[in-house]
């Protein structure tokens, strides 16, 4: 099955700190390298700067941000940070992300991706590993670089494509949700019947 990401809007910060607060105390400090509050999280979410920078998520069939990840442009390359909801890890999600992700940050015309995350973060050493990042670790930290390649017509339409999918995928997502609603309300049921 593929995994389908979209690009996210400034209105769709809520979701972000909804998905993020949503994290146990040991996934945040896995994500964000130390022990994070709701506050710490509220105050993230409101700073992201989508004029520089650009989320992707992907959404469950409740319209939930089951896994999002965060590319952030500086000069010389692009810093990511990707979290995965604990009940839809394992699906490939946060694969999906990062190659979203690294394939943005090609076309944006950045040479370096970049992640630093816990060296006992597994499943984002995993991910590096996967995606042929250079790994350097110390100290119980691990720093991962790839160098990416100019943009070329191809990645340029791979990205266009997979964000009309992913617009597509939202609206589809969106009418069941509407039709759930709908008929929960007309039998009398709660939405989760």
């Amino acid at each position: 099955m593929q995994i389908v990401t979209r690009e996210l809007g400034r209105q769709e910060r809520p979701k972000l700190a909804v998905h993020l607060r949503a994290l146990d105390a040991e996934d945040r400090r896995l994500r964000f390298g130390l022990p994070v509050s709701d506050e710490t999280i509220r105050e993230y979410v409101e700073r992201i700067d989508f004029g520089r920078d650009v989320l992707f998520g992907v959404f469950d069939d409740e319209l939930n941000l089951a896994g999002a990840a965060h590319l952030a442009r500086a000069e010389a390359h692009a810093e990511l940070g990707v979290s995965v909801l604990p009940a839809h890890r394992g699906r490939g999600i946060g694969g999906a992300l990062l190659e979203r992700a690294h394939t943005h940050a090609r076309n944006w015309g950045i040479g370096t991706l970049f992640m630093h995350c816990l060296t006992e973060n597994a499943a984002m050493m995993h991910l590096a590993r996967k995606q042929g990042m250079r790994i350097a670790a110390a100290s119980g930290e691990a720093d991962a670089h790839l160098a990416l390649p100019p943009a070329s017509p191809a990645s340029i339409a791979q990205a266009m494509l997979a964000e009309r999918v992913g617009l597509f995928d939202y609206a589809l997502k969106s009418q069941f949700d509407a039709a759930r609603r709908l008929l929960a309300s007309a039998l009398g049921t709660g939405r989760d019947s």
